[in-house]
């Protein structure tokens, strides 16, 4: 899987990437080479969104026949072919490694394979630190029978998300995925038909590539995953369903393949979605970014609040508590969080943090989540 200096498509790309800076990666393009040595130039954490789809390493022994005596179109290409699980393992390795390098602090990786893969490589994600965060069960609604009879129908395909080292905040548009599936909350079960029909590439009648991947499955992740503007890498771009999505979505894309046919069809592609990209406020979608978690007892930690503190209960000047040092409060015969103290004074269920005042040095009145805002503005300022 070398990168092919002499290939008609190369011309002149061995030479930018030599060339390119390590401050600026090539955007809305498609490099022919290697993906290995290609990502190894680009800027180190300048990707948001990774997304792979690498071979299966699927190891067919022999060819597959229809009832009807016809034969299938199997994944019989060379980049699929590997001597030993070793070989598979290495190439796996070396694959990850780079693309981690590349990914943001703050970014995320998908990687999709089938049983014949997808174990393998999660061991190697785990073992180079990414930490997972899901994995996908894509069932497919048309999946291909097993012809021969001797196993179940393999209907499915798996999918790892997962974040460059554990802890780091990511994008997740959880709302966004909620709203698209109905309002209701998306499970990791996934319902979507294979690439078939108009959206299938052919060339000459024939698939155009055996696991073109079907541009709803990429719509769900680079939605969930992403924001508009975001920078997608495709180590493994393919026909270019990716980039296709990334284009629609009003995200930046990178597709790095190694067979020129592949990287024809995809400029092809790529070329007829312009002008079909929708307004800028039909992507910026609103949704609710889930905020550091801060206990009230953070404030007397960091001495923003004392034990023995007053605190004013919001509109009722005559009711106050006295802060504790566990961070629970007293009021009158009622002790507990700021929050099931508030509830015994409104009769109602509340948040605590938007009832409770203190008094600043000149005497006026601020609310409390003033001081809870003032922490998280702190831990973002380390964060960045």
């Amino acid at each position: 899987m070398a990168f092919d200096k002499e290939g008609p498509l190369t011309k002149g790309i061995a030479a930018r990437i030599k060339n390119m800076t390590h401050n600026r990666l090539p955007e809305n393009e498609i490099i022919h080479g290697d993906c290995i040595e290609i990502i190894s130039d680009f800027p180190a954490g300048s990707v948001d969104l990774i997304f792979a789809d690498p071979p299966y390493n699927l190891q067919l022994q022999q060819e597959l026949w229809r009832p009807n005596l016809t034969k299938v179109q199997a994944v019989e290409d060379p980049w699929d072919q590997f001597d030993s699980f070793d070989a598979y393992d290495r190439f796996t390795h070396a694959w990850l490694s780079a693309c981690r390098r590349v990914l943001k602090d703050t970014g995320t990786l998908w990687v999709i394979g089938t049983y014949h893969n997808i174990f393998r490589i999660g061991k190697i994600l785990q073992d180079l630190e990414y930490w997972v965060l899901n994995d996908f069960v894509w069932v497919k609604n048309n999946p291909m029978p097993n012809f021969r009879g001797v196993r179940f129908t393999n209907a499915q395909e798996t999918l790892i998300w997962a974040q460059k080292a554990k802890g780091n905040s990511y994008t997740f548009n959880h709302h966004v995925m909620k709203a698209i599936n109905g309002d209701l909350q998306m499970r990791s079960d996934w319902y979507l038909p294979i690439c078939s029909g108009k959206e299938r590439l052919k060339i000459n009648g024939k698939k155009a590539h055996s696991t073109q991947k079907p541009e709803a499955l990429l719509y769900r992740i680079i939605l969930a995953s992403s924001d508009p503007g975001d920078i997608i890498l495709d180590p493994f771009f393919g026909t270019g369903t990716s980039g296709a999505v990334a284009k629609k979505l009003g995200r930046k894309w990178v597709g790095i393949e190694v067979n020129e046919v592949y990287v024809a069809v995809a400029e092809e592609r790529l070329a007829s979605i312009s002008g079909q990209e929708p307004p800028t406020q039909a992507l910026n979608l609103r949704t609710k970014h889930r905020k550091m978690r801060i206990p009230f007892g953070t404030l007397l930690e960091r001495g923003l609040i004392h034990p023995g503190d007053t605190l004013y209960f919001e509109g009722k000047d005559d009711i106050t508590a006295m802060v504790l040092a566990d961070g629970h409060l007293r009021c009158r015969e009622d002790e507990g969080s700021i929050h099931k103290v508030a509830k015994e004074i409104v009769k109602a269920p509340c948040n605590g943090w938007d009832h409770w005042y203190y008094r600043d040095n000149d005497g006026a009145y601020l609310p409390i989540d003033n001081l809870r805002e003032f922490v998280r503005s702190e831990w973002k300022d380390c964060s960045d």
